[in-house]
């Protein structure tokens, strides 16, 4: 499902805009393309620190879009940057092999995001 698209998009920096809703207003958070980790089966996992109201939207509702994209890989019709909107599932991991792997990565966080990934569309 991810292209190579999307996979050369993460080789380079970038922001990544993380969108939530529980019962209230989306809520929006942000990580940089080097954070993500893409797994053999596509799932995308994201070291947390804070998201704390990212966590308790998941609770009430698992969907997520995300948003990311990067100005060095060439888009549609070989216009500079590209981007993808992504739309899945998330829940956090506190524990377990990929919990490990992720914190032995970066240090910082407390728990991971784990993406269930549902469409990544390619934007541009």
């Amino acid at each position: 499902m991810l292209s190579e698209k999307f996979y050369d998009v993460l080789k380079n920096e970038g922001v990544v805009s993380i969108v939530s809703w529980g019962t209230d207003e989306p809520h929006i958070v942000n990580t940089w393309n080097s954070y993500l980790v893409v797994t053999s089966d596509e799932r995308i996992l994201i070291p947390a620190y804070a998201m704390r109201k990212t966590e308790k939207n998941l609770t009430q509702n698992n969907k997520l879009k995300m948003a990311l994209g990067s100005r060095n890989v060439l888009g549609y019709k070989d216009y500079q940057g590209t981007g993808f909107v992504v739309e899945g599932t998330g829940k956090y991991l506190g524990s377990g092999s990929e919990f490990e792997m992720m914190k032995e990565k970066f240090p910082f966080l407390t728990r991971v995001l784990e993406v269930t990934v549902t469409s990544a569309k390619q934007m541009l």
